[in-house]
């Protein structure tokens, strides 16, 4: 279901991570009732995004389910604290879920052993990222996974084993010694800016992503596209699946268009992944479709909903 407000039907609340005020919008199912404990779960958005956009409208949708949903900006970014800003650390990014799921386990409301957690884009590979280290994620969903650290080593479209890694570890350095000499940060853009900058080696996903991002369609004032170009060091040496099968048995989601040029992630973390694992595709659908699009998000939501279901 499409609720163009969704954003604005989550509760503001606040956490802590590592000393940072974190911000959140959580969802409660219809008929709440704070006498009763609910499955709960984080949902991380994608990179350069923010809780108001994607994260709110699967986290309305599955409150509508049942549930008790909490999406939040990562520090550093959106109107969670954190300095420097639009800082890109998936290292970071893995403890703000962590942090996420303490602020639920403080609630009365849910219950502690009835967590999960999903993510969208990077932040479902941050999420498959977390499940591997937190045990108090009983089950996690991945909506078209994107693997940060082979995304800047290797190149989308792939353009070979770690074919990027050498320019971007040097644009990393140059920009921290820039920064450190007082000249300011340096950042990078996540996808184009404009149609103008469109070539013909632009992948369908940032074509997409700018038609998301950068216009009404759901362009956010905190969402402003920018990465801390020293980001792409740390990025470097991240593998979102490293650990991946061991997670068993907690099950795993894994959800994507059939027409997503970035199928490729998921189906690498889902052979990565131990038993219990599942892989669903939405026939006709792109990456950014299961963004917005009713049609592909209405399915995605509903195999969430039974996943998380059975699994919490």
């Amino acid at each position: 279901m499409f609720n163009p407000t969704h954003h604005e039907e989550g509760q503001k609340v606040t956490f802590t991570k590592t000393g940072l005020k974190m911000a959140g919008l959580l969802f409660y199912p219809d008929g709440f009732d704070s006498n009763k404990k609910y499955p709960a779960i984080v949902i991380c958005h994608p990179g350069g995004g923010v809780k108001e956009q994607v994260p709110s409208l699967y986290g309305w949708n599955l409150a509508r389910r049942g549930f008790i949903a909490l999406a939040f900006d990562a520090s550093h970014q959106g109107e969670s604290e954190g300095e420097p800003r639009y800082l890109e650390d998936p290292y970071s990014r893995v403890e703000d879920i962590r942090a996420a799921v303490d602020y639920l386990c403080t609630l009365e409301c849910v219950d502690p052993e009835r967590i999960g957690a999903m993510g969208v884009c990077a932040g479902a590979g941050y999420t498959m990222s977390a499940v591997q280290s937190d045990i108090r994620i009983k089950a996690a969903a991945g909506v078209c996974t994107w693997n940060t650290g082979t995304w800047i080593r290797d190149g989308m479209p792939y353009q070979g084993h770690n074919a990027l890694l050498n320019a971007a570890l040097k644009a990393a350095a140059e920009a921290r010694i820039k920064d450190a000499r007082g000249e300011g940060p340096v950042y990078s853009h996540f996808v184009p800016e404009s149609e103008a900058e469109f070539t013909d080696e632009t992948p369908q996903v940032m074509q997409d992503a700018n038609n998301y991002y950068k216009t009404e369609r759901c362009a956010w004032p905190t969402s402003r596209n920018l990465m801390l170009t020293q980001s792409l060091d740390r990025l470097a040496s991240f593998d979102a699946f490293a650990a991946l099968d061991t997670v068993s048995p907690h099950p795993l989601l894994f959800i994507v268009g059939s027409l997503a040029d970035t199928l490729h992630f998921s189906q690498a973390a889902f052979e990565r992944a131990a038993e219990p694992k599942e892989m669903f595709v939405v026939e006709g659908a792109k990456h950014v479709d299961l963004y917005d699009v009713p049609q592909y998000v209405d399915q995605a939501v509903e195999k969430l909903a039974e996943f998380f279901g059975r699994s919490l």
